[in-house]
């Protein structure tokens, strides 16, 4: 029952191979590189935009219950280990993307709660989110896909803990720590005015991602079909001990969210590169896009900035070193 719900209706593998004899039918031989590389696109891209739009429904859906205010108030009633493992746990249900929660991690610092729980809602909110579970599984299966959630919330709260112990509250621009709290929740919505809600954070949330998971699409594509095996093995495989922190530190200047970097792993995956090595990538960019540092630039000062970066680093290299490690385990 697991094999079928995770190969034909999370992997969509029926929809593999009715695009396969489709594009047989019309003359293209998908067993060379050319052919292969459009069954490959078309597939990547019709089964992630479909659980994709899925999932942000579903998930926008949770988050109509959770407006900042009510956020902020959850986060409040928790002190110590307990109110970072609940910043985390809310981050999963929070946007998609670095950017995209740094307006929310602004309004909790407003509201004056600690620093440590608000860099913990800040690193787990674009690095894990039931998206990514439900994504990762149908390609890694379940076993790498809640390891890849449990390890990502483990980075988020032990990141947090080691910031507020840091007592870097200065740090943080003074216009934040003497500014309003955050607004006001939202007023209660029935059944029907949810749904809307969801299905118009669906439509915003696709235009938005869809052309980084084209452009992942198109990269895995080419990983998939072009680049020879023997490169991947030799910079991202067994053979390159150092090809975590290599696969890490390319990740940390792109921008994407976790939607436009799983084919892009999924291709790597095939060809040979570790487990570590792809799901670090993955962390790297989700967590710590350029883009996403220059905004978060504007609320705090340079040192808090620095330490942020240095600690997610840290975390997602010896992330992808468990990963590495147990990857005979967790690859079903």
């Amino acid at each position: 029952m697991w094999s079928f719900i995770q190969d034909e209706i999370l992997g969509m593998s029926w929809l593999h191979r009715v695009l396969g004899r489709w594009l047989a039918a019309a003359g293209v031989d998908i067993g060379s590189r050319i052919g292969g590389t459009l069954h490959f696109f078309v597939y990547d891209c019709l089964k992630i935009l479909t659980l994709l739009c899925a999932l942000i429904f579903v998930i926008s859906y949770i988050q109509s219950y959770f407006p900042p205010e009510r956020s902020r108030r959850i986060l409040g009633r928790f002190n110590g280990i307990a109110a970072k493992v609940i910043a985390a746990l809310l981050g999963t249900v929070t946007p998609f993307c670095s950017c995209s929660s740094i307006p929310l991690f602004i309004g909790f610092t407003r509201a004056g709660l600690p620093l440590g729980v608000t860099f913990s809602f800040l690193i787990s909110s674009p690095m894990v989110d039931l998206g990514s579970l439900v994504l990762l599984a149908s390609v890694f299966g379940w076993r790498t896909a809640g390891a890849y959630v449990i390890l990502g919330l483990v980075v988020a709260v032990l990141g947090g803990t080691l910031i507020g112990h840091l007592d870097l509250e200065e740090q943080v621009e003074s216009r934040l720590r003497e500014g309003d709290v955050v607004e006001r929740a939202s007023e209660k919505l029935g059944f029907n005015a949810r749904c809307v809600y969801a299905w118009n954070q669906m439509l915003a949330t696709a235009e938005k991602v869809y052309p980084y998971v084209l452009g992942g699409v198109a990269i895995g594509a080419f990983i998939h079909n072009w680049l020879p095996e023997k490169i991947i093995l030799r910079f991202l495989g067994t053979g390159n001990p150092l090809g975590v922190i290599l696969a890490t530190l390319c990740g940390i200047p792109m921008y994407a969210d976790i939607f436009g970097t799983i084919p892009v792993a999924e291709a790597l995956l095939g060809k040979g590169a570790m487990l570590g090595v792809v799901l670090s990538f993955m962390m790297a960019v989700t967590t710590l896009s350029l883009p996403s540092l220059v905004m978060l630039r504007q609320a705090v000062k340079p040192r808090l900035l620095w330490f942020f970066i240095g600690i997610c680093t840290a975390g997602i290299i010896l992330a992808g070193y468990i990963f590495n490690f147990a990857q005979s385990f967790l690859i079903q």
